[in-house]
């Protein structure tokens, strides 16, 4: 296990970053596009220029090339050789640093079988799916034992029930390996499930690390405008789901039941994940009838939603608020997937 430090790292983008990884830690580095989350991964495996220094264990490595920097890295595009079979992809990096043969073929055969992908050795890339590449992609950077694993938004373009399986994947292996590792993403619900903690970027700036919980506030002011409400618990079912009421309107969110639970509880929505109709749709489970009081011609459109006196911000693509056609003062159908919502103890 290693431990990693940043300490006043800048360059185009990166400024004076500070940044502390405990060894064997998942941390999750969380930002939108552009706040120089890639950047940071490149800095810590001396892919690019940086001022500053980045330590290992205590030790800087500034004077170290990438491959003396024991990195195994995924980038957001794989970088899978597609003339290679699947077996030579996850041994390449194993072959270049001049591994026996014969321990090549049980290191590749051993972290293969973990992933589940030895029956695809003899396939190319090309012919995997989706998530059976970022499984190859995946299997090549732990074949080298790397001191530290980098993952740069490696689901993005994935389905989302293939990504919630990499997702435990990546946990599980991240576990059993015990590497320092860092993954990159946008996406919060993907920084709350995998984090130990999480850190936020925007704009070259490190703005809060810590657990989800303690770095809600630093989001949602700052580069993702959670709705955050604040309830009680007013009922327990038995299929991990819970009753909560917010003002007088009831949600039905995930719940791990607890022999007391808090009186007072917050719980957070996204507004990327709630979806708006001026039909009711069928699923009536958080479905709330409402009125669009703000239309904002942004990127995504921005409507602010009122359902029994409380506002939720909703961000929707332009091509479905045009299929709307969306108005302010129309009544529209709320729909909040209980998937997407998050529950914590008193605010």
């Amino acid at each position: 296990m290693t431990m990693i430090e940043l300490r006043n790292i800048s360059n185009f983008i990166l400024k004076n970053a500070n940044l502390k990884i405990n060894s064997g830690e998942l941390m999750v580095l969380l930002g939108p596009n552009g706040a120089g989350k890639t950047t940071l991964l490149n800095v810590i495996a001396g892919l690019v220029k940086y001022e500053g220094n980045v330590l290992f264990d205590d030790k800087p490595v500034d004077h170290l090339p990438p491959h003396l920097r024991g990195i195994g890295y995924v980038p957001q595009g794989l970088a899978l050789f597609p003339h290679m079979k699947v077996y030579d992809n996850v041994a390449y990096g194993l072959r270049v640093r001049g591994i026996p043969k014969n321990e090549v073929k049980k290191k590749v055969r051993e972290v293969m079988e973990l992933l589940g992908i030895w029956n695809l050795r003899e396939k190319y890339p090309m012919r995997l799916s989706g998530g059976e590449q970022q499984k190859v992609a995946i299997a090549r950077a732990l074949a080298i034992n790397p001191r530290i694993l980098l993952l740069d938004e490696p689901f993005n373009n994935l389905q989302l029930s293939t990504r919630k399986n990499l997702r435990l994947e990546v946990r599980r292996l991240q576990k059993m390996f015990n590497v320092t590792t860092l993954f990159v993403t946008h996406d919060i619900i993907e920084a709350e499930e995998l984090g130990d903690r999480i850190a936020v970027l925007n704009n070259g700036r490190i703005l809060n690390v810590g657990t989800y919980t303690e770095v809600i506030p630093t989001i949602s002011s700052t580069i993702y405008r959670l709705n955050v409400l604040y309830g009680k618990i007013i009922g327990i079912l038995d299929s991990g789901l819970a009753i909560v009421e917010c003002e007088n309107t009831k949600f039905i969110v995930p719940y791990d039941a607890e022999d007391n639970p808090p009186s007072e509880v917050t719980i957070t929505i996204p507004p990327d994940k709630i979806s708006l109709s001026k039909i009711k749709p069928k699923v009536v489970t958080n479905t709330f009838k409402g009125i669009a009081k703000e239309v904002k011609n942004t990127s995504p459109v921005e409507v602010l939603v009122s359902i029994n006196g409380i506002e939720l911000i909703v961000h929707i693509d332009y091509d479905s608020f045009h299929h709307l056609n969306l108005k302010e003062n129309n009544e529209v159908y709320v729909k909040i997937p209980i998937r997407y919502i998050r529950i914590r103890g008193a605010k």
